[in-house]
């Protein structure tokens, strides 16, 4: 172990997530180098009461107040301070026991989290996407005032920042984002009419929540990570490409000037940008399967449609009209995503309704926190209203 320090103190926002959970495996095979300190749950109480039984941290959380007793009464004997609500995460990310916070929670609930915890000077470990997108202008300015690290760690950025490392001097022509295509890649727009929701969730290469694996089905996660990327490596929206590689193999790619490109590659197992982003700037050993070039003789590639896939070519347009529209754009996809989840609208309505929002939110150049807090329900008021007029 390469670890010459005191163990590094992780709080988890989400740690019955996906991304929570995997996060806390990675923890459990370097107790040397981490302990737990914080974890937080919306409402998942029986897999947040056994996370802390298990790595004992200093405070849990559990958003839903209508949980609080219960989580509390099953901990009474454990040494753990128990809060619940919203306010009280928002306040845990400032502990001074915390050396780096893991923002694992879905969709807007991330955001203001984020801020407190960057405000606070913690180093980030960014699993919530949606937070550059609302957000990017507020969030990079303020790590930079207080010389914050954001590690990102969805795979894609994890790629990017591991192909840029030692190349920090060298101008980069363009990045190339991968993507499996998801459940419907190939589909035409036909086909796509009557898809069930059973059908969306079921991914080919990737093990995610509910919210996350629908995204990737309409290729609205990846035009996220657009937006996401245009924050973190400071690139124009024509710079960033997107390419289709069904075996979520190459993770990303980095072209620089001289056409010279490095590409990160693994197996599809997001263990590794999370090991990856707790442990930077070391890499960790660990016992995960390996990639082996003979399971995979071939790579294919193709480009996105984005005729079809609309929100891809949407999250282009929030980027390029700036402002508060890609937190627009979130806040109708939030909406659209549980009503298709709930059987209430279709899988091609969905674009339809975040466009058609975004036409209508009035438009604010320079938003601060209060005038996006404002634009997310004003979006999701309107987003719902078309939701129930589609039926």
């Amino acid at each position: 172990m390469i670890f010459n320090h005191m163990k590094k103190r992780i709080a988890i926002l989400g740690s019955t997530g996906s991304i929570g959970t995997q996060s806390l495996e990675v923890i459990a095979q370097n107790p040397d180098a981490f302990e737990v300190e914080v974890l937080t749950a919306n409402n998942n109480v029986d897999l947040l009461i056994q996370q802390v039984k298990k790595f004992q941290p200093n405070v849990v959380v559990i958003a839903n107040k209508k949980k609080y007793g219960e989580v509390a009464e099953a901990l009474k004997d454990e040494p753990v301070k128990v809060y619940a609500g919203k306010e009280a995460l928002n306040q845990v990310v400032e502990m001074e026991t915390i050396d780096l916070v893991l923002t694992a929670m879905v969709g807007y609930s991330g955001l203001i989290p984020t801020i407190r915890a960057v405000e606070a000077g913690k180093n980030i470990a960014l699993a919530n996407k949606e937070t550059l997108v609302v957000a990017g202008e507020i969030i990079t300015r303020l790590a930079k005032e207080k010389q914050v690290d954001i590690l990102p760690v969805d795979s894609e950025h994890s790629a990017i920042f591991q192909c840029l490392m030692g190349e920090f001097t060298n101008p980069v022509e363009k990045v190339i984002i991968t993507c499996s295509g998801g459940p419907f890649r190939g589909k035409t727009e036909k086909e796509l009419e009557n898809v069930t929701v059973e059908n969306a969730l079921n991914h080919p290469n990737w093990d995610m929540g509910a919210k996350i694996t629908i995204d990737s089905a309409t290729l609205m996660n990846k035009g996220f990570e657009v937006i996401e990327a245009h924050w973190l490596f400071g690139l124009p929206a024509s710079k960033i490409d997107v390419v289709i590689h069904p075996q979520s193999v190459i993770h990303s790619i980095v072209q620089f000037e001289d056409g010279s490109m490095k590409a990160q590659m693994g197996l599809p197992d997001m263990r590794l940008p999370i090991q990856f982003a707790l442990g930077f700037p070391y890499r960790m050993k660990n016992d995960f399967p390996r990639y082996n070039f003979m399971d995979y003789p071939s790579l294919d590639f193709e480009m996105p449609n984005t005729k079809i896939f609309r929100n891809l070519a949407l999250s282009y347009e929030a980027l390029k009209a700036g402002g508060n529209i890609p937190c627009v754009l979130n806040a109708a996809n939030e909406v659209v995503v549980q009503a298709f989840l709930a059987k209430k609208i279709g899988f091609l309505q969905m674009p339809e309704i975040i466009e058609k929002t975004m036409e209508k939110v009035s438009f604010i150049a320079k938003p601060e926190v209060e005038d996006l807090i404002q634009t997310n329900s004003e979006a999701r008021k309107m987003a719902t209203s078309f939701t129930e007029n589609s039926l």
